[in-house]
């Protein structure tokens, strides 16, 4: 029995080692990447899978899928690697587990049938390659992102679910981990995801088909950032009528008012400095490009996340500015009630070209005029295609642009950009 085991565990090693190196050889832009995630048994599987750091594999599996399809461990092994290089397991605890498990298979099959790698061939492909013409009519780019806010906006039936999954599930997510607990950290992965980036354009001179597996990494290497991290850059010290708890006693409080009556031994501080919006400007792009629906989405969500009490002081001075080539309009915001009936009632103007400076003229003369005590920030959104100001503010800057887009022009210097998915900011609207 312990012989057989060996023997099994052999055979295994080594089935797993040739799936190793038929990857490698079809794909050497992968080499990294296949030197960072070492393979490992793990007896009582029953698959394969990756904790982010190792793909483990069952012996008796390996066998059994081997002697049915020479060609199936190599395809799961190269499904598992690009599960990693796409940082797919990074935020699982974050999301709806069933919905992610299944977009990121799909992205990766969707992936690996475009590049057409005999050494990794199913009977199944054309039924799948089917499939994904239909979700890329629906869907766009199949990205697991793109493809995971369409499966929680267009729920399944368990029908076509459980199809989807038999065309498209060839690994078990249960090993993925919070990106804390892993053992090679998404920064590790990233530089990896770079370097195969980087290494595929040489790839790309001489074959087609691997437009896909661009845009999945263009998605997975670029910068990320936390919106709402971002929009605190707009803090500012301020007093704010509160209870200060971190200089209040309340031993000493409490004691004078059971032994003295009404008579506290301490009074509470009433005032303490906190960090809270004051003052800002949010500045629309009216272009064209600037759908409507999108630019109320993208306003609700940035005054919803600056609107908690955390972060807002009780009376604010917002500028709500539209601008293409010249100002249109601006709507000053002080309270909760004017931006509900800016949302309401407030119409886009504009619509012509794009030209980013007369925003900031214009703001320049509003502080001049007294406007702003102590203007922290301006968030400008647009699509990005428009003349930037030479001259650095006095306060902070963000440009905000719908969707990435490699062709527009970098942005200045002194300011920060972020990407916001027009997907996702119209999910918000729904």
């Amino acid at each position: 029995m312990e012989q057989d085991e060996k023997k099994i565990s052999a055979l295994a090693k080594q089935i797993m080692s040739l799936a190793h190196d038929d990857i490698l050889m079809h794909l050497r832009f992968f080499d990294m990447a296949l030197a960072q995630m070492k393979y490992q048994e793990r007896r009582g599987i029953g698959c394969l899978a990756t904790d982010g750091a190792t793909c483990f594999y069952d012996p008796v599996y390996v066998l059994k899928c081997y002697q049915e399809d020479t060609k199936y461990i190599a395809r799961v092994y190269l499904h598992v690697l690009l599960h990693c290089i796409f940082f797919h397991s990074f935020q699982y605890d974050k999301l709806e587990a069933d919905n992610w498990d299944l977009a990121a298979d799909i992205a990766v099959e969707n992936v690996i049938l475009e590049m057409k790698l005999p050494g990794v061939t199913l009977e199944r492909d054309t039924e799948a390659a089917g499939k994904l013409k239909i979700l890329r009519e629906d869907i766009g780019a199949l990205t697991a992102e793109r493809i995971y806010r369409y499966l929680r906006r267009e729920p399944l039936t368990p029908a076509a679910r459980e199809e989807l999954q038999a065309l498209f599930v060839k690994d078990v997510h249960s090993l993925w981990k919070p990106a804390e607990q892993l053992q090679i950290t998404q920064e590790q992965w990233k530089k990896i995801s770079e370097r195969v980036k980087a290494d595929l354009k040489s790839f790309t001179k001489a074959k087609s088909g691997a437009e896909t597996l661009e845009k999945n990494l263009e998605e997975t290497t670029r910068d990320r950032y936390d919106y709402s991290d971002i929009l605190r850059r707009f803090t500012v010290m301020g007093e704010d009528i509160t209870v200060n708890d971190e200089e209040f006693d309340y031993i000493y409080y409490t004691y004078g008012l059971e032994h003295y009556g009404n008579l506290p031994l301490i009074e509470p501080l009433e005032y303490k400095e906190t960090n809270k919006v004051k003052e800002f400007v949010i500045a629309i792009d009216t272009s064209a490009s600037c759908r409507g629906p999108i630019v109320r989405a993208f306003l609700k969500k940035t005054y919803s996340i600056l609107k908690g009490t955390e972060n807002f002081f009780h009376k604010i001075n917002v500028h709500i500015i539209q601008c293409d080539n010249e100002v249109k309009s601006d709507t000053k915001i002080t309270s909760d009630e004017d931006f509900d009936t800016f949302m309401r009632y407030g119409k886009l103007s504009g619509f012509g070209a794009t030209d980013f400076r007369p925003v900031f003229s214009y703001v320049e003369t509003l502080k001049e005029q007294g406007e702003f005590e102590n203007l922290k920030g301006l968030i400008y959104f647009t699509d990005g295609y428009g003349i930037y100001p030479e001259r650095m503010p006095d306060y902070q800057v963000i440009f905000a642009f719908l969707d990435e887009d490699e062709n527009r022009a970098p942005v200045p210097p002194w300011s920060m950009k972020v990407i916001l998915e027009s997907d996702e900011l119209e999910e918000e609207t729904t």
